[in-house]
């Protein structure tokens, strides 16, 4: 049985539900107008548990990361409402968003996002330096011997490798104790050892100190790290999976390659793939 619900407006929790970090309820995103609209988000209704790992795949296009995007109020949305915890983002001012983002929502990114002339320990603090947030030591030291960090905290971005910056970018979006991280591509601009230490330290963070965290992912591997796999197609959750496994998720993956028919009943659940993702 999943905690995460498909993309119908029936099946949503009810606002207030406690087992979910954050929530969409028919959020619709388009771009442009006439020939060139395009519809990003297709009345997206989605819940994501709290404590777990949550990945999204969907071919390019597919709208997943404009998903995250307005789940994170980075981005507006043209219709419905998007929840964190109980505060709804749809009804926020500008500052009253900026403060929720600051306080509830921690950020990794493809990109880094270090600041260069400060250290790694700067850098991770940096937000809860200029929020005036006093640190919990307590927490700080768990968060950087998990990301295992401890020897090089003096040391400033260009000191580092690629594994390691991200790393910080890991410990910077915890050291707040938001109530869920998002995260996209978090391992596109690494090798595959680099990447495979930094989404096992997402793993740990979320079994071991109970975060939430999304995660954005074309990479079936990366997705296998994983509690449960949302697919996105044409802007519309199309399955779930839970306990991914890389060759699963690369089969499911196969499936938007098909034609449209055949695609469809794949995600109704008549074709072997869907079925293996059922089970």
């Amino acid at each position: 049985m999943t905690n995460t619900v498909p993309s119908n407006a029936d099946a949503h929790p009810a606002p207030g539900a406690g087992d979910f970090a954050a929530r969409a309820s028919a959020v619709a995103k388009v771009y442009g107008r006439g020939d060139a609209q395009v519809v990003a988000l297709d009345g997206v209704t989605v819940g994501i548990p709290r404590g777990r790992f949550t990945a999204i795949m969907g071919p390019s296009g597919s709208g997943k990361s404009t998903l995250m995007h307005c789940m994170a109020g980075l981005d507006s949305v043209d219709s419905g409402q998007v929840f964190i915890g109980d505060t709804e983002l749809t009804r926020l001012k500008d500052k009253q968003l900026t403060r929720l983002r600051r306080d509830k929502i921690g950020f990794v990114f493809q990109a880094f996002n270090l600041v260069p002339t400060l250290t790694a320990l700067e850098n991770i603090t940096l937000p809860m330096d200029i929020a005036g947030r006093k640190h919990d030591k307590e927490w700080l030291d768990t968060v950087v011997d998990t990301v295992g960090l401890r020897s090089r905290l003096k040391h400033r971005p260009t000191e580092l490798s690629g594994g390691q910056q991200q790393r910080v970018a890991c410990a910077r979006a915890l050291a707040s104790r938001p109530e869920i991280i998002f995260a996209d591509e978090p391992t596109g601009n690494l090798d595959s050892r680099s990447g495979a230490e930094v989404l096992g330290f997402l793993r740990d963070s979320v079994r071991g100190m109970g975060q939430t965290i999304v995660m954005v992912t074309h990479d079936p591997s990366a997705a296998a790290y994983a509690d449960q796999v949302l697919f996105l197609t044409d802007g519309q959750i199309v399955d779930t999976m839970q306990g991914p496994t890389a060759e699963r998720v690369l089969e499911r993956m196969k499936g938007f390659d098909r034609p449209a028919a055949d695609t469809a009943r794949t995600a109704a659940g008549g074709g072997s793939t869907s079925g293996a993702a059922a089970r």
